[in-house]
């Protein structure tokens, strides 16, 4: 194998971000990854902008950035799920397939003859993936779920803000990718199960769920002493001094993670007092006492440039970095040798698209980038000619009713 997963095959039915996000990792790693899409608009994140694509002209068109975003290396075929002939061409594809992933309410693919229930018997090796907004049992079961929704109900926001100010989301859908990581984490677990049982199952995934566990030590320290963890901005509940400080010209973060750390940032700002005063010496003081040395803390940083303190910090071996714009992030010597930022020729533009490298190196079974994120019913033609053996009179007739797409601009 020259690639993690060649030998699968995701039908994706999802859309906007969770399950584009996880789809787009397995493609990254060799799957082959077929986005069925709704005929004439496909995913709703193709038109969540500006930003768009830009012509020659440099007029904005047709994709926006958040549909780039994540989906690349897939395949898309649009067809008109609620036609009796366009549920069976899907199910057609589901024989060929070995994973299904979508994120439709609760029971909204049963009305298709399209739920687990309705394929695993014929399909016993199928692994089925649901994304939802609270899952697929509860008493909120049946309510739609968006990731800021997640956000504020499984206590993202509560802890997110400066302390005595309004609650705060992550200033990205954190919700979305972070279910889509574990929907990819799920389908990989479920295909090793597969592989030594020959038995498919039902992947059952919800946004509050996963938000929730994300929080780790934020939840813990509830579960341990039956109180929130206070809010408190850009610090830590349980590290002091861990948050970001105001330099002379940006702002920048200190980052200190053990008593010997503290020690020497101490020694460097001139001040090994500190890290001697019993309020100070040791983590569980430095918290209790947070009041009183941050105050402290931001004295001293004030005084001198961004590139001052990560110059001399790191020369102490205390962690500390830039709070960086997108610009500069990608200006980071680092992120480039990490190869975090990618180019692909697209389909629809006049040179090619820059999009966010995968974070995944792996030595032997490198990711891939082999296909641009696809336009509206790209591949259709293709998917229905090479997988169900379809003639060409047979998908102009699909097309001409209406039950399939496929724009001039398909393979």
């Amino acid at each position: 194998m020259t690639k993690a997963l060649e030998n699968i095959r995701v039908l994706d039915l999802s859309r906007i971000l969770a399950g584009p996000f996880c789809t787009q990792m397995l493609g990254d790693l060799g799957a082959e990854i077929l986005k069925v899409e709704k005929p004439g608009t496909g995913d709703d994140t193709r038109s969540w902008g500006p930003p768009f694509i830009k012509d020659a002209e440099g007029n904005e068109i047709s994709e926006s950035a958040y549909y780039l975003s994540c989906n690349r290396n897939k395949k898309s075929i649009a067809i008109d799920i609620r036609s009796p002939q366009g549920q069976e061409i899907l199910r057609k594809l589901i024989a060929k397939s070995d994973v299904v992933i979508e994120n439709f309410k609760v029971g909204g693919l049963k009305k298709y003859g399209l739920s687990y229930n309705d394929l695993k018997e014929e399909h016993p090796h199928l692994i089925y993936c649901s994304i939802s907004g609270f899952g697929q049992n509860g008493p909120l079961a049946s309510e739609p779920g968006y990731d800021f929704l997640a956000q504020a109900m499984a206590g993202l926001m509560a802890c997110t803000g400066e302390p005595g100010e309004q609650p705060m989301k992550v200033g990205v859908a954190l919700s979305d990718i972070i279910t889509g990581l574990n929907a990819a984490v799920g389908i990989l677990a479920a295909l090793n199960h597969r592989n030594e049982t020959g038995k498919g199952q039902h992947i059952d995934l919800a946004l509050t769920d996963c938000t929730l566990a994300s929080l780790t030590n934020i939840a813990q320290y509830y579960l341990t002493s039956g109180n929130p963890a206070p809010r408190q901005g850009n610090a830590h509940s349980t590290i002091v001094p861990y948050q970001a400080f105001e330099a002379k010209d940006g702002h920048v973060i200190l980052a200190v993670g053990n008593n010997d750390q503290f020690a020497r940032f101490a020694k460097f700002v001139g001040k090994s007092e500190w890290a001697e005063d019993e309020r100070f010496a040791r983590n569980a003081g430095r918290v209790n006492n947070r009041e009183v040395l941050t105050p402290m803390i931001k004295d001293v940083i004030a005084q001198e440039t961004i590139a001052y303190w990560i110059e001399g910090l790191h020369g102490v071996d205390v962690p500390c970095g830039p709070v960086n714009t997108m610009d500069k992030v990608f200006e980071m010597e680092q992120i480039q040798a990490r190869e975090m930022e990618i180019e692909m020729d697209h389909a629809l533009a006049p040179k090619p698209v820059h999009l966010v490298g995968s974070p995944l190196k792996l030595s032997e079974t490198p990711v891939s980038y082999n296909e641009a994120p696809p336009t509206c019913g790209q591949h259709t033609e293709q998917i229905l000619e090479k997988l169900l053996d379809l003639s060409g009179e047979e998908i102009t007739q699909l097309k001409e009713k209406g039950i399939v797409d496929a724009p001039s601009t398909g393979d």
